[in-house]
């Protein structure tokens, strides 16, 4: 007896794919049934990416983009359309962190991480949104922070982005909801991941990349007359 899969045929876009929580994401997306463009920087660990998530007997697509380049992202989604005519889930994942005391934040580091972690979203998002209005159906996921929330000492630009998108979201679920496009964000605590900063902590009670992507299998399945806005995201212990 074949039984269909919850996201058999649709299509999903993922930032930051390479590795990560971008990857566990792709990868539980591939598990659902789900085709999956995976964008990230670097062709190699890209192209290994897009390997594991296609051994769920799923079609896959590794476009290398840098968020930062609106230019590039037109692009990337240009050719996701061009190969699957269609996009059902965007998972804006790409981000980076740069931290330290606000005095000692170089004009070229808030940029980047200002540049990666909102108008990276912007950019992805906007370059969706018109196919899925075409479709009268979609949905986002912004992943943001609990860093979206809360303040901490060296926090300044990685806080600024994270508030920025929450703002972002919230906004952005209101301007497509008519033509049934949702849009929701997960804010994790501390992930264990190559990105965040460690120091202190101990690993065994951090987030780990798996329960993000938990949250964004839960979310693409819900039925379609509701949706999820915002998911905070904690350890049952404190790191």
């Amino acid at each position: 007896m074949t039984t269909t899969k919850p996201c058999a045929e649709q299509v999903s876009i993922v930032t930051g794919a390479s590795r990560g929580i971008g990857l566990a994401i792709a990868e539980a997306l591939g598990r659902l049934g789900s085709h999956v463009v995976l964008l990230a920087r670097h062709a190699q660990p890209l192209a290994l990416a897009a390997a594991r998530v296609a051994t769920y007997g799923v079609e896959t697509l590794p476009l290398t983009c840098d968020v930062q380049n609106p230019a590039a992202v037109r692009d990337a989604f240009a050719q996701a359309l061009a190969r699957f005519a269609r996009v059902d889930v965007l998972v804006n994942n790409a981000g980076m962190g740069i931290f330290g005391p606000v005095q000692e934040i170089s004009d070229t580091d808030w940029n980047t991480v200002l540049n990666t972690n909102l108008r990276g979203i912007f950019y992805c998002s906007k370059a969706v949104i018109p196919q899925m209005i075409r479709q009268g159906s979609g949905h986002i996921i912004n992943i943001s922070s609990l860093a979206g929330k809360n303040g901490f000492a060296g926090g300044s630009v990685y806080c600024a982005s994270k508030f920025g998108v929450m703002g972002l979201s919230y906004c952005m679920a209101e301007d497509p909801r008519g033509y049934g496009i949702r849009v929701s964000v997960i804010c994790p605590g501390s992930v264990l991941t190559e990105f965040s900063p460690q120091a202190g902590k101990d690993p065994k009670k951090m987030l780990q990349p798996s329960d993000v992507a938990h949250a964004v299998a839960m979310l693409v399945q819900q039925a379609p007359q509701s949706f999820i806005s915002e998911i905070l995201l904690r350890p049952t212990q404190k790191p």
